[in-house]
């Protein structure tokens, strides 16, 4: 018999918070200081999720793999970096979510493939560290998503089971994720999902347009 979740995980980028702003203004400002124009924030939004490679993808006219293209991406995470909480905010619905979780008693926390060094400083910023039970970085256990050791890491350290807890994400990875470890998922439909993604063919329990959802779908059991 399946095991009621307990513990809700959340993917950080497109799913807790909304941090497309905050890479988009610093994608601009390194395309503007090498003399190209800039980006509709549209088109960068669905990249978002994937990381610095993928932003200079979208941002640099270099090879990907050259010297220059690498440079770029440096000083695309320098510019974050310097400037990581500028523009970022929680998705509307998260506050009252985690309001929510926490006056159930329902431990919460966070697994990213987002770097330490970029994830402690922001949710600081945000003052969501003290308040997240766990906190698994890209960098924390020794592979990322889609590989689930991520996830049963953070497991661990909540001191539950796999199967006791939800994993919500906004791209295929997530899921894969936390299909891999056994948990339950969830595809945030708000967060950075492309044209070219197609999220009903990724294997989720469910999938939610608001973080409101979340609460319906755990209130289901």
């Amino acid at each position: 018999m399946a095991q009621v979740p307990c513990k809700v995980l959340f993917d950080l980028d497109g799913t807790l918070l909304d941090t497309a702003p905050s890479l988009a203004w610093a994608l601009n400002q390194v395309r503007a200081a090498k003399g190209l124009p800039e980006l509709e924030f549209d088109h960068i939004r669905p990249h978002v999720s994937h990381g610095s490679v993928a932003l200079t993808r979208i941002g640099s006219d270099a090879v990907e793999d050259s010297d220059e293209f690498e440079q770029f991406r440096l000083a695309l995470l320098e510019v974050y970096g310097d400037n990581v909480a500028h523009r970022t905010r929680l998705f509307e619905g998260i506050d009252n979510l985690l309001q929510k979780l926490e006056a159930q008693s329902i431990p919460w926390g966070i697994v990213t493939n987002k770097p330490q060094w970029l994830t402690v400083p922001l949710l600081e910023a945000l003052d969501l560290s003290a308040k997240a039970t766990v906190i698994i970085s890209g960098d924390t256990a020794e592979q990322q998503k889609p590989h689930p050791a991520p996830l049963l890491l953070a497991a661990e350290r909540m001191g539950v089971t796999p199967q006791q807890c939800v994993y919500i994400g906004d791209a295929e990875r997530d899921i894969a994720a936390g299909k891999a470890a056994g948990m339950y998922t969830l595809i945030a439909l708000y967060g950075y999902i492309g044209v070219d993604d197609f999220p009903a063919q990724w294997g989720a329990d469910a999938m939610v347009h608001a973080p409101d959802d979340i609460s319906g779908w755990l209130a289901s059991f």
